[in-house]
Formats: C-alpha cells, sequence, structure tokens
C-alpha cells in the first residue's frame, strides 16, 4: 500500500511536473555525490529504515545514463583507467549508485537506497547509511539489529 506522499511522487513522475524538472536543473549542476539535510521522499526512507538521529545520514547520488557499450579507447591506458569495466548491462544503476557511495563512506552501512529522477541524461537516487560505530546507533536495538 502506498502512501500518499508515494501517490503525489508517481503522478509528478508521470505527469513530468514542472517543480520536478526545475529540481532536477538544480541537481544537474550540483556534485554526483552530494550529502543532504534530509530525505525528499521521507515515507520512502522511513520505510527503509531512516530516523531523524545522529549516524544516520542521506546521500544523493547522480548516475549517467546511457548505452552499456561504451567503445574501448585505442591508446596506451592502463586498464583500469579505460572506463569500459564498472558499468555492466547486469547491473542496474540503484546498485552502480550504492557502490559508488559505499566507496566514498567506507565506515558505513547500507540501509537503502530509492529512486528519485531520471532525464535524458542522468538518474537521481537517494542513499541511506548509518555508521555502526556511533553512540546513539550502538544504543537504539533495532538500528543496531539492522546494521549487523
Amino acid at each position: 500500500m502506498q502512501s500518499l506522499q508515494d501517490q503525489v511522487w508517481v503522478k509528478m513522475w508521470k505527469e513530468n511536473s514542472p517543480e520536478l524538472r526545475e529540481k532536477a536543473v538544480i541537481w544537474r549542476k550540483q556534485n554526483a555525490l552530494i550529502r543532504i539535510e534530509r530525505p525528499s521522499r521521507i515515507s520512502r526512507a522511513r520505510r527503509l529504515g531512516y530516523k531523524a538521529k545522529q549516524g544516520i545520514i542521506v546521500v544523493r547520488m547522480r548516475v549517467g545514463a546511457g548505452g552499456m557499450r561504451k567503445q574501448r579507447p585505442t591508446g596506451g591506458r592502463r586498464p583500469k583507467h579505460l572506463g569500459v569495466v564498472r558499468i555492466k548491462a547486469a547491473v542496474s544503476m540503484k546498485q552502480v549508485a550504492e557502490r559508488r557511495v559505499l566507496e566514498r563512506y567506507p565506515n558505513m552501512k547500507l540501509f537503502g537506497s530509492y529512486f528519485l529522477y531520471k532525464d535524458s541524461k542522468y538518474y537521481w537516487f537517494e542513499v541511506i547509511l548509518a555508521d555502526k560505530s556511533h553512540k546513539s546507533i550502538k544504543k537504539d536495538k533495532e538500528l543496531r539489529k539492522r546494521i549487523q
């Protein structure tokens, strides 16, 4: 059963509402990975385990949409830096976003992520992370179980 807020988001996606497009314009100008104060879709975040307390952060991640068949460059590069091995058709953009966020925050545990918006060039996801060594997380029984 979808909450009222989720129904509003789905309606905005389907109608491609001007408010959502204006947000996407702002998001495009920001960095690919940005830590945000609070989730955009609070009901979805709460279902994934988000609580407004210290030790839990929300990160908006931008992933480039596009073909999975990137041409291999001809020229002297290390295989690691060719740029053709990291995105695969079998791996969803959501998983790519989660992996990139976890590379940036290695001490955090992934709670979950959800889709925000997609245009012709990018996908945006919000990823919820928790710091397993934070005092407020250690004291919370429910969060402690989820992390370990």
